[in-house]
């Protein structure tokens, strides 16, 4: 069957995802793209989502690759790689510049030197950084607020708002050094929660006002949605695995009966339920209240109409969605992942590795990010008006 293959490798702390699809040619181009395999293997090496010892990752890493090929029947030679350790981080700026035209018309150059002016700004205070995404999120001429996007307006002056995700470029680095120590091309890298965004989140979502939370093992990551953009992304150092310990020192057991009794496995351990369920609830809140600062700080607090969907291993613990309802003020849901594609996909935790490849699928010039292992600049707003539904 033809079809190009693409491949999105998801390296997590807890578990490292493969997922292998095959795009659509021709006419069925515009269809969504088919799962033809998929592998996982245990995360060794990592810490809160940075490597800390590389021989271990690849090891993973290509456990997973195999495991995946296998079932696809395809070699993969390239793949697109999420980052989404505790150092993936947002920095806001502003540009502006004259309009070029002499008749005052605003062209597709004004633009991006005004996104150009905008990193200008900030280059200088993020070192050690490297950005990966550079998002317009709102633009002004002559101070007038532009609905939708700027071209053709006529005006003075352009001025941009925007929002750089940016991660240590030391991590990025090191994350590429382990897929092309496998043999494999790493064609582009992704911000993991704008990745999952691609399959949990739908253009409905995005366009009221949302935020997707990723309880993760050792992190919590979220993104913030308004009129289909991305307005925020943040990571905190915070996540399942803390519950784990929680139960462990609550309950005075050993780490591994922690893990089963949370995940709601049968245990030979007798306890308290409602105990359980106030360690559980407790970090919980923790965890909701570090995501409410942000969004204080970021003026969303309780005026995000879709609410907040979360995803990730932490999403699946009892009386999480009435916890970030009564903490958040919003509406709340538990995620689920599309279960056709053959079954191949089981659970939401596959979200990242999957819209790897939906972004991967969609890559060309005039919808992909900023490619880091090429450096081209490209613009990625197109990408979250157009695809899902």
């Amino acid at each position: 069957m033809k079809g190009r293959i693409v491949a999105g490798v998801d390296i997590g702390t807890y578990q490292v995802k493969v997922v292998v699809v095959r795009c659509a040619e021709g006419k069925q181009e515009r269809s969504l793209p088919k799962i033809i395999g998929t592998g996982f293997a245990e995360s060794r090496g990592l810490r809160n989502g940075y490597i800390v010892n590389e021989g271990d990752v690849v090891r993973s890493v290509r456990s997973a690759v195999l495991q995946a090929e296998k079932v696809a029947g395809v070699e993969i030679k390239k793949a697109y790689v999420s980052v989404g350790s505790v150092g993936l981080d947002e920095i806001m700026s502003h540009g502006e510049v004259i309009t070029s035209r002499a008749d005052s018309e605003i062209t597709q150059a004004d633009v991006d030197k005004a996104m150009q002016d905008s990193e200008d700004r900030i280059i200088n205070s993020i070192p050690n950084r490297k950005i990966l995404h550079a998002i317009p999120i709102s633009y002004t001429v002559d101070n007038e607020p532009v609905l939708g996007q700027p071209h053709g307006l006529k005006g003075t002056k352009l001025t941009v708002e925007s929002m750089f995700v940016t991660a240590y470029e030391q991590h990025i680095n090191n994350i590429v050094n382990v897929i092309e120590n496998i043999g494999i091309i790493v064609e582009d890298v992704l911000a993991a929660p704008l990745a999952a965004s691609f399959v949990m989140l739908t253009k409905a979502q995005k366009r009221a006002g949302c935020i997707l939370a990723n309880i993760g093992a050792e992190t919590v990551s979220i993104a913030v949605f308004e009129n289909t953009i991305p307005i925020s992304i943040k990571v905190f150092p915070i996540g399942s695995n803390d519950i784990t310990n929680d139960i462990a020192l609550g309950l005075k057991i050993p780490l591994e009966e922690a893990e089963k009794i949370k995940r709601g496995g049968i245990s030979s351990v007798n306890y308290s339920k409602r105990k359980l369920e106030e360690i559980i609830s407790a970090r919980l809140s923790d965890i909701f209240e570090l995501i409410d600062s942000h969004l204080k700080r970021i003026k969303r607090d309780g005026l995000l109409p879709a609410g907040i969907i979360l995803t990730g291993g932490g999403s699946g613990l009892s009386n999480v969605e009435d916890l970030a309802k009564s903490s958040l003020r919003l509406p709340s849901r538990v995620a689920t992942l599309d279960p056709g594609q053959n079954g191949k996909i089981k659970d939401a935790s596959w979200a990242v590795a999957y819209g790897l490849c939906m972004w991967g699928a969609n890559d060309n010039d005039a919808v992909s990010g900023l490619s880091i292992a090429k450096q081209a600049k490209k613009n990625i707003l197109a990408w979250f008006s157009q695809f899902l539904p």
